[in-house]
């Protein structure tokens, strides 16, 4: 026996560790048992996502007000409003605003980890103390709370051949929309396009002035005698009625019967110089679905909420739904990011088992054992559902990110198991015992081990401190290697010592049994039948030959090694030179699954010019792309077919703009 090598305390605490899991065996197989369980609830439990929840808060002010120009909106309402935030509201990062016809939004974008409810009580505090410098009449601002992961994730297209704008809008407005708010994690904000409704006077300018009247006299005619005024009630008998008075009509066509003024002893009522009908403002923007007019609902993301989650919960709402609304009502979901999520986790996980297969095969090839395959790929699987229980546990979710860092982690995985298994091998060749070998095999591997494990997760600290966007995308990465490390290292010294123990024999046995074989004088092939071995015994004499090149070409560039350094580190600096020709973005090029064309058309063009121009548009593409080769297009892209649809709008007098997509 050799003597065991010291590796300090480390190697000791590690030696007692492994004791330990060789002489309670069942302790460590239930600890496996556990992470499988608790690794595979949290993989079901967490949400998943595209990426990692971005956790910078911002709250968005909408200021309304009808028909000020955006001139206007910027210097009496927005410009008065950003400097009381500056003065009022704790830990801005920055402000950003934009003026639009009749609009003004501002968003207060925070730091990161502020307290979002105090910071929506001083934004609602700042809107309402700032109200008297704005223009008489103006109304309180809307208040928004959102981050970087509010985003788009189901569009809902809202069409009929049988309804109007106004019905659909309304359908959607307070049918679809309030049904859609319970889905936990979605935000619902008002449906885009189609006509809202609201009563409209049309006043008769000749008749007013034929009669001396003007549009104030209607307005206070109006406000007179359109007023809701509890009455009470009346106690008559054994009963307590409600009274209610008539003075608001029940009926839109009765606002046409309120009187408005005695002119030269003639009572002038509204029929006589306005119609009121129930119709709806100027339409500010437009949608169409495969030709037809329609109402856009989007379904946003709201928080650490799961996109395939949110997505799903919604869809399984729209049958109930369908069953309540007019059976013309068509109700056609778009842009399903859930689609993109599912594939994108999906291919990480692939990936992912592709790289474990091909490791637990490379294994196979090289160690020449299925035993010792079977404890290193047991470890592997291990390692991840434990890191996926660690991410869970500090609130992160399943995403690129952290699929990604698992992904990256399997190839490092192996090498805490590859390394004791081989080196109990080697032990055992040197004629010990089973326990003996992975004892000894144990200690001197200990040290290089953990400081590989430490070298390895200090590689990955400094993504803890990236600022920013960054930050929030490449800590969770870490996270998940740096879990998967540490789940490796201790697995590798409590379960592969364990299945170690049950599953390797001794050389001498598995000598004469497995391995063993006799080789002709002549060929120095094995005597054997098993086609394993043979390619086995092949794969292992090609790799030393493959060695042996390696080994001489290595003896080549250190006997010239003043050439051979030069010249290495001038195909380094050449390599720079390509530098330029890569590209710089945020997110490498993906394919979400469709194609959005977006257009501009002038400032201040009129919504319907820019309906008949986008005609125009839509004709071309159906005539360049023909219907049949269309669906091919969106077949070979994995979305279903869903036709060209279109918004637009000249909301703020910025010129109308388009997408279309298909």
């Amino acid at each position: 026996m050799e003597p065991r090598l010291s590796s300090g305390n480390i190697g000791s605490t590690v030696l007692q560790l492994v004791k330990l899991a060789l002489s309670k065996p069942y302790t460590f197989v239930v600890l496996a048992i556990l992470i499988v369980l608790g690794g595979s609830i949290a993989w079901l439990e967490t949400a998943t996502d595209i990426f990692p929840d971005i956790k910078i808060p911002v709250i968005a002010a909408v200021w309304t007000y009808r028909g000020l120009p955006p001139k206007d909106m910027s210097g009496r309402v927005v410009y008065y409003y950003e400097r009381s935030l500056s003065t009022t509201v704790n830990d801005i990062d920055h402000i950003e605003s934009q003026s639009l016809n009749g609009v003004g939004i501002v968003k207060i974008f925070f730091q990161p980890g502020v307290d979002i409810r105090t910071a929506s009580a001083q934004v609602t505090a700042a809107s309402q103390t700032v109200l008297k410098q704005m223009p008489p009449g103006i109304t309180p601002p809307q208040i928004l709370n959102y981050n970087a992961s509010t985003v788009p994730i189901l569009q809902l297209a809202l069409s009929s051949k049988d309804l109007s704008e106004q019905k659909i809008y309304d359908l959607g407005q307070n049918f679809i929309r309030p049904a859609l708010a319970s889905v936990q994690g979605a935000a619902i904000p008002s449906p885009y396009g189609g006509k809202e409704r609201q009563i409209q006077i049309d006043l008769d300018p000749a008749a007013l002035q034929a009669r001396h009247l003007s549009a104030g006299d209607v307005g206070a005619a109006l406000a007179a005698q359109n007023q809701i005024v509890p009455a009470g009630t009346a106690k008559i008998g054994q009963f307590e009625y409600n009274v209610r008075l008539n003075n608001s009509p029940e009926l839109v066509d009765q606002l046409n019967d309120l009187p408005i003024k005695t002119v030269d002893g003639t009572t002038v009522f509204m029929r006589d110089v306005a119609h009121v009908r129930d119709g709806s403002p100027p339409q500010r923007n437009v949608v169409r679905v495969d030709g037809g007019r329609a109402v856009l609902m989007t379904i946003l993301k709201s928080g650490a909420a799961s996109t395939i989650a949110i997505v799903d919960q919604a869809k399984a709402l729209l049958p109930g739904l369908k069953a309540t609304l007019p059976p013309s009502l068509k109700v056609q979901p778009l842009s399903d990011q859930s689609l993109f999520v599912k594939a994108a986790v999906s291919g990480v996980i692939k990936e992912g088992a592709i790289a474990a297969a091909l490791t637990s095969m490379m294994i196979l090839l090289f160690l020449g054992s299925w035993r010792s395959t079977v404890i290193i790929a047991a470890s592997i699987p291990l390692a991840i559902l434990a890191a996926v229980a660690g991410l869970a546990v500090v609130g992160q979710t399943l995403n690129i990110m952290t699929l990604g860092g698992l992904a990256l982690a399997v190839g490092i995985l192996v090498d805490d198991a590859t390394v004791t298994i081989e080196n109990i091998n080697w032990h055992l060749e040197q004629g010990k015992s089973v326990r003996d070998a992975i004892l000894d095999g144990a200690q001197q591997i200990v040290q290089p081990a953990f400081v590989s494990l430490l070298c390895i997760c200090i590689a990955f600290l400094p993504m803890f401190f990236l600022p920013g966007i960054a930050g929030f995308l490449f800590a969770p990465m870490a996270m998940a290697v740096v879990f998967a490390m540490i789940a490796s290292f201790i697995l590798s010294r409590t379960l592969v010592p364990t299945m170690g123990n049950f599953l390797l024999r001794e050389h001498a046995t598995q000598h004469t049994a497995e391995i063993m074989v006799s080789h002709d004088a002549r060929t120095g092939r094995p005597e054997t039948r098993n086609v394993f071995i043979r390619f086995q015994s092949g794969f292992e004499h090609r790799f030393e030959a493959v060695r042996a090149y390696y080994v001489a070409v290595l003896a080549f560039a250190l006997a010239r090694r003043r050439v051979f350094i030069p010249a290495f580190m001038a195909v380094v600096l050449l390599s720079f030179a390509l530098v330029p020709m890569l590209g710089r973005n945020f997110f490498p090029t993906i394919d979400a699954g469709q194609i959005n064309l977006h257009v501009r058309a002038p400032i201040g063009t009129r919504i319907e010019e820019t309906a008949a121009l986008f005609d125009h548009v839509e004709d071309r593409i159906r005539a360049t792309i023909p219907a049949d080769e269309l669906v091919s297009i969106v077949d070979n892209i994995g979305m279903p077919v869903s036709g060209i649809n279109r918004a637009y709008s000249n909301t703020g007098g910025v010129g109308s703009q388009d997408a279309i997509s298909w």
